[in-house]
């Protein structure tokens, strides 16, 4: 098994591909080693790994977010554990575990329903494939009074360049073809 790896814009995060479907449908975002032991037996071994911190699970990768040690010292590990995980046969997912935390309920306006849903598909059209190239998601949270709620996960949550990502990038798009969008916050 070939486990190619990819940097992301976050220095702190690689990006692990190992050529097979890691979530079929949703993603799921780790952030503490409890409940990744909970949900994902892969997710609870590579928080195992000391210096691991986050690891958020997409369709076909694998972002491992780390605090402390260089790449360097802590890739071997991290490569070593996904493929021992992907030869063993077993789910990444824990079926008699929890369910993924989701990202919470959605709020807007019942009046802003067809904004809401053109936003929704710019975000996964034009924004989600872009950001899951760099090994995160973003996902829609809600929309009030001029302003879209965002949720970044993986690789995305705390990139130095999620600011830019969101006020440039998303905002400038949302805005093109959303005239009542102002501005774009992250939850």
């Amino acid at each position: 098994m070939f486990i190619q790896t990819e940097v992301t814009p976050n220095p702190a995060t690689l990006k692990f591909l190992p050529g097979k479907v890691v979530l079929e449908s949703e993603t799921a975002d780790f952030r503490d080693g409890e409940t990744a032991s909970e949900q994902s037996g892969l997710a609870g071994r590579l928080f195992d790994i000391p210096g691991v911190v986050g690891v958020f699970f997409g369709y076909d990768f694998i972002t491992v977010t780390k605090d402390g040690p260089d790449w360097q010292h802590l890739k071997p590990a991290v490569l070593g554990t996904i493929m021992e995980h992907f030869m063993s046969g077993q789910p990444v997912m824990n079926s008699a575990g929890p369910a993924p935390v989701g990202d919470g309920e959605e709020f807007y306006d019942t009046t802003d329903e067809e904004l809401v849903s053109t936003i929704k598909e710019l975000l996964d059209t034009r924004v989600r494939p872009a950001v899951a190239q760099d090994g995160g998601d973003i996902t829609f949270r809600g929309f009030k009074d001029g302003t879209v709620f965002l949720h970044m996960k993986g690789a995305c949550a705390g990139c130095p360049s999620s600011t830019a990502t969101l006020k440039h990038g998303i905002q400038n798009l949302l805005r093109h073809f959303v005239p009542e969008v102002e501005q774009v916050e992250q939850i």
